[in-house]
This record gives C-alpha cells, structure tokens and sequence, in this order.
C-alpha cells in the first residue's frame, strides 16, 4: 500500500514539475489567433448555403403539410406517441383526434 502511494506522489511531482516547466509569457509555442488566417473564398467554400431554387421549394421549407401537422400533434400528446409506437400512426391518431 505504501509503494502505491508513493508511486502516486512522485507521479504527481513528476506531472507538476513537467507542468510548471514552461514560462506563460512565452508564446512562441503556442498558436495566435493571428497566426491562422484562411483566404475568404477558402472559409466561404464550407459555409455557403445552397440557394432555394424554386417558389415550390421555398414554401415547403416555411409551412408544413397537414399530415406532418398531425404527426407532430400525436408526438407531443404523449399517449398518443406511445400507442403510435405500439400500433402504428393512423391508427392511434383515430382513437385520440378521430379521422384525419
């Protein structure tokens, strides 16, 4: 037991000593935000949004259809969601909300 403390606290020693080694002052190691610089056309390459192509397109991405609506009705009527799981949708939408 003696031998397993010991060890542990020269191997903490060992991690203070290699810690406190290097002087903070000194950056030369280290990376500046200064020092990584990336060409706009480069940074916009990744973070360019593809445009919306069509009117058709731009109005799904704003309004959702009727049965998506229900779908997100029965997920959040916790009841509904499990019984959705057990038999399916449609079925457990028409025992909670009646037809759809």
């Amino acid at each position: 037991m003696r031998s397993l403390l010991a060890l542990l606290i020269v191997t903490l020693a060992l991690a203070a000593l290699c810690r406190c080694e290097k002087d903070p002052k000194d950056l030369s190691g280290s990376h500046n935000p200064t020092s990584i610089k990336i060409e706009k056309e480069v940074a916009n390459a990744f973070v360019k949004r593809q445009k919306r192509s069509s009117l058709y397109e731009w109005y799904l991405e704003y309004y959702k259809s009727p049965m998506e609506q229900m779908h997100e009705r029965c997920e959040n009527y916790p009841p509904c969601d499990y019984l959705s799981d057990q038999i399916g949708f449609s079925m457990a939408y028409n025992r909670f909300f009646g037809r759809y």
